[in-house]
Formats: structure tokens, C-alpha cells, sequence
């Protein structure tokens, strides 16, 4: 006899084995125990959460000759011949296939017809929105008006694409995605008839796999166990078996990337590759890794936020507390870009290199989050930075104590440095805050280029500047962001531009500024409407 697979095998025969659809189950028994049932059904949901499954319970109950609880007995004939295929009550149709017109108009003109045994006719029609326009047109008079005779059960994975004609003929039903903990004790009862061994943690990883389909996660397990027939399935076979990477690997290659270790996390890389893992499959999973990390960060209760055991719950606060928030949303959103990348990707391997270098390297993008992430790392080198050692003599003797050299006063900026900060004034403005930062991102830095001095001088552009020229917080703020981002001292100067002065003010613009700081001689020609530029 040919093996039938455990989807197959196991598939509900009553409603009280259906699993994690008690509120569409509790409606229909209902519905059936009060003699209410409907005409016309939709139910939508995605694959493998028991559509079709329920739309033949629902066809053999409402024809069962006794019925127990509004389940089918399936001891009957009615039951028996419903559930090996040959009644004739029960008419299965694939909307995929027969889509046209001329496959609506034979059931109308079936429906005419009575059962000749039983209670109903009944049309399962499944991926209904596969139906053409013409198909569901020629639909709507007969599911609005069938005989008493006839239920219609339409299951669709995709309820957007049906016209709302139809929709509103139809007693909807949304199943939902079934929970790992339903699905895994469900395949743990499985196990237990089958007469094999798994361990809890690999039954766990089959659920989480499947991703709320019942179906798919009996035709994972089914092939976990034909891979390793005999033996007791364990965690480490399952991931082998799926190509799926273990979350202590996420660990210690997530930990290379926070270091900066480019060539670390490449041989990472190198090593799941030779043993047989699935890019696609690490990139989803490294994802999912990284957005546990994130609600560990910012949850109150990531115990409740996310499914994972306590000993890698621990191990998530930990690594939790190496990086910030801002780090944490670029890795996932480099990560999210390249899932959709790889999937028609014929070089998949350079892709995932790639990211991989862009996690090390935040100085590869310029994005505002890869700015911040290469603050992170300059703050942690500049923590990691050992102290040095003095030596203290005295009585002719000489000690060594350790202790900081007390910080030498930063170096005046040169002419060069002054031209690094007009060009990148973007990211010195993006660390002020408030309206501040508003009025910095309307003004233009400049600096005397004839004289050479280490003068910055700042021209606001609009009205809302005319308050920070004289605000010595401000401009200490300014001086200490140049400072941190040069390494070098920068004297500054804060003017409003001529156009936004008021007329008590003895406020002057920058070109006037940079002329009376030249000590020479100098004959300047300006052509109409033109100012003294860096």
C-alpha cells in the first residue's frame, strides 16, 4: 500500500479535530444543532489553516444521517461515501482550472437537479477568486437563489480580489493563523501515533516553521522524519534538515558585526555555506533574530512580546544591552531590503557578503541611522582606549602608578578643517536639537580663505535666526558637536544675513565680517550680486 502523507492521514474528520478554529467550529455546530444553516459560505484565510478541511466536515454534518453534536457521525453512508470521494451530494471544484463561464453555467444548470440520496447538494469552490469576471457574474443569480437544496462553501486565501457582489451574498468566515503552541502540541500527539521520538525543542521548531499553517508544518515534519527514519528527532537534525542556522550562530555572528570584524562574520558566513544552509532561509532568520533583539530592547515584558525559551531569552537581553535602538533598526532594515533582493538573486552569496560588510562598515552609507552607528562605534573605541602609565620617582626610587593624562587642549582648526566642516555641515546640523537645529539647516557656513584663520562664521538666512547670534548656550552647543566631530578647536561667529536684520541692531553679515579680518592691503572686485564664498 503507497504512503499517504501525514497531512493526508491525519486530516480532521469532525469538528472537534479541528485546531485553532473554535470560533468559526463553535458557529457552525450551532448553526447546524438549530437547524440555521446558510446558503452561501466564504471562508478566507491563508493556506493550510483548515478551509477546505472545514467545508467537508460542514458538507458530511448537514448531510448525516445522525448527527452528534452538530458533527458528522461517520458511521453512516452518507459519511462514509462523502469521505471516500464517491457521493454525489459533494461536488469539489478548483477554481484555478475552471474558471470560465461555461464551468459556472454547468452548475447552474446542476443545481436544478435534487440529491438523490441525503439532505444537500453541496459546491466546495476552492481558490474562488481565481473565477473570471464573466465567471462570477454568471455566478451571482444562483448564489443569491439556489434552492433549499443547495449550500455553496467558496475558501479563497486572497478575499480582496472578490467582487463585494459576491461578498455580500455570503456568511464570512476569516480563519486565523494557528499559534505555535497549537501546532506543536497538535504534532506532538501526531508523534505519539506514529510511534517516534522528538525532542520538544525540534517539535517547537517545526511549529515556528510552519508560520501559523497546520499543513505546513506536518510537511516539514514529514520530511524530518523520513530523513531520519528510526531515529529520535532532535533540534540539531531539524535544522539540519531545513537548512535552517541555530540562534547561536545569529549570537556569535551578530557579535563579529557589533566589533566591526569584517573578515570574522565573512568565515561565519563561509561556514554555513559549506554546511549545506540556505541563504534565504539565514537572511529571514537572522531578520526575525534581530527584531527579537529589538522588543528585548524596548519592551517592558519581552517575555510576553516574543516565543523563545528562557536560556535564549537570557541570552537576548545580554546582547540587548551591547547595541542602541537606532543600530539595531539599521540591521533590519539592511537585512529587509536584501530578503527581497535575494529571492530572484542568481548570485545570492555576494549579496549576503555585501549586506554583511554594510553592518561592519557604517561609513558605507549615509543614511541618518549609519551616521549614528559610526558615532556608536567611535564612542566605544574611544571607551576601549587603555590608560597610560606614569612613573612617579622618589628617595631614588621609582613607582609606577597608573593614571589619565590629564587631556591636552585640542589643536586650532587649519584652513583644510574648516573646508571639512562647510562640506559636511549637513551631519554637524543633524546633532543639534530643537528649533535650533531648524535654523541651522537654513543658514551657510563660511570661512575667510585670505587670511587662513581658524574663524567659522555662520550666516543665518531667516528671521528665526536673529535669536541664536547672542544665545551662548547655542553656540556652545555648536562649538562642542565641531569639536567632537574634528577633534580640533574652531572659533565661531554667529551673524543673521543683511536681509533679516532690524534696523536698531549693529549686527553685521559675514562678508563684512571676513573684510575686517583681513590685515592687508587688499583690492576686492564684486561683481553685481556677488558675496565673498569659501
Amino acid at each position: 500500500m503507497s504512503y499517504t502523507a501525514l497531512y493526508r492521514k491525519f486530516r480532521p474528520d469532525n469538528f472537534a479535530d479541528v485546531k485553532g478554529q473554535d470560533h468559526i467550529v463553535t458557529t457552525l455546530t450551532n448553526q447546524i444543532n438549530a437547524n440555521r444553516i446558510g446558503h452561501a459560505y466564504l471562508f478566507c484565510g491563508t493556506r493550510g489553516t483548515g478551509k477546505t478541511t472545514v467545508a467537508k466536515i460542514l458538507a458530511k454534518a448537514v448531510n448525516c444521517q445522525h448527527p452528534v453534536n452538530g458533527s458528522p457521525c461517520n458511521e453512516c453512508e452518507m459519511c462514509k461515501a462523502i469521505q471516500a470521494g464517491t457521493s454525489m451530494n459533494v461536488i469539489e471544484i478548483d477554481a484555478a482550472s475552471n474558471n470560465g463561464v461555461d464551468n459556472i453555467r454547468e452548475i447552474r444548470e446542476e443545481v436544478t437537479y435534487r440529491p438523490t440520496e441525503g439532505n444537500y447538494k453541496v459546491y466546495i469552490i476552492d481558490e474562488v477568486h481565481m473565477l473570471s469576471t464573466g465567471a462570477f457574474n454568471a455566478l451571482l443569480k444562483t448564489l443569491e437563489e439556489p434552492p433549499s437544496y443547495v449550500i455553496f462553501i467558496l475558501a479563497t486565501t486572497e478575499a480582496h480580489k472578490i467582487p463585494i457582489t459576491i461578498l455580500s451574498r455570503c456568511q464570512r468566515y476569516d480563519f486565523h493563523r494557528i499559534s505555535i503552541d497549537t501546532i506543536a502540541a497538535r504534532l506532538t500527539e501526531l508523534l505519539k501515533a506514529e510511534g517516534v521520538e522528538a525532542e520538544e525543542k525540534a517539535v517547537r521548531y517545526v511549529a515556528k516553521a510552519g508560520d501559523g499553517s497546520m499543513r505546513d508544518a506536518l510537511s516539514l515534519l514529514d520530511q524530518c522524519i523520513a530523513f531520519y527514519l528510526g531515529q529520535t528527532l532532535t533540534y540539531d537534525k531539524v535544522l539540519e534538515v531545513l537548512g535552517a542556522v541555530d540562534t547561536e550562530v545569529f549570537s556569535k555572528l551578530l557579535r563579529k558585526v557589533l566589533a566591526g570584524d569584517v573578515t570574522a562574520a565573512i568565515r561565519s558566513l563561509e561556514e554555513l555555506i559549506v554546511g549545506g544552509r540556505e541563504l534565504s532561509q539565514f537572511v529571514g532568520d537572522f531578520t526575525w533574530y534581530m527584531r527579537n533583539l529589538l522588543l528585548v530592547k524596548t519592551s517592558d515584558n519581552p517575555e510576553e512580546a516574543i516565543d523563545v525559551s528562557s536560556e535564549n531569552l537570557k541570552l537576548l537581553k545580554e546582547e540587548s544591552e551591547m547595541t542602541d535602538i537606532d543600530t539595531l533598526m539599521r540591521y533590519i532594515r539592511i537585512f529587509s531590503e536584501l530578503s527581497n533582493q535575494i529571492r530572484f538573486a542568481t548570485q545570492k552569496r555576494v549579496l549576503v557578503e555585501i549586506a554583511l560588510i554594510k553592518l561592519c562598515r557604517p561609513a558605507m552609507e549615509t543614511n541618518l541611522d549609519s551616521v549614528l552607528d559610526r558615532i556608536r562605534v567611535l564612542e566605544q573605541r574611544i571607551d576601549e582606549r587603555p590608560v597610560q602609565q606614569v612613573v612617579v620617582q622618589s628617595a631614588g626610587a621609582s613607582v609606577q602608578e597608573a593614571a589619565p593624562i590629564p587631556a591636552a587642549p585640542p589643536q586650532k582648526a587649519a584652513p583644510e578643517d574648516l573646508q571639512k566642516i562647510v562640506s559636511g555641515w549637513k551631519v554637524i546640523v543633524g546633532q543639534t536639537t530643537a528649533a535650533f537645529k531648524q535654523a541651522l539647516l537654513q543658514s551657510i557656513p563660511k570661512y575667510n580663505g585670505e587670511t587662513g584663520e581658524p574663524i567659522l562664521y555662520v550666516e543665518f538666512q531667516t528671521p528665526l535666526g536673529r535669536l541664536y547670534p547672542d544665545d551662548s548656550e547655542a553656540k556652545q552647543e555648536l562649538q562642542a558637536i565641531i569639536e567632537k566631530q574634528l577633534g580640533k578647536s574652531v572659533e565661531l561667529h554667529m551673524l543673521v544675513a543683511e536681509d533679516h536684520q532690524q534696523t536698531n541692531l549693529t549686527q553685521i553679515t559675514v562678508d563684512q565680517a571676513i573684510r575686517q579680518n583681513i590685515h592687508m592691503d587688499v583690492q576686492i572686485e564684486e561683481e553685481p550680486g556677488s558675496s565673498l564664498e569659501e
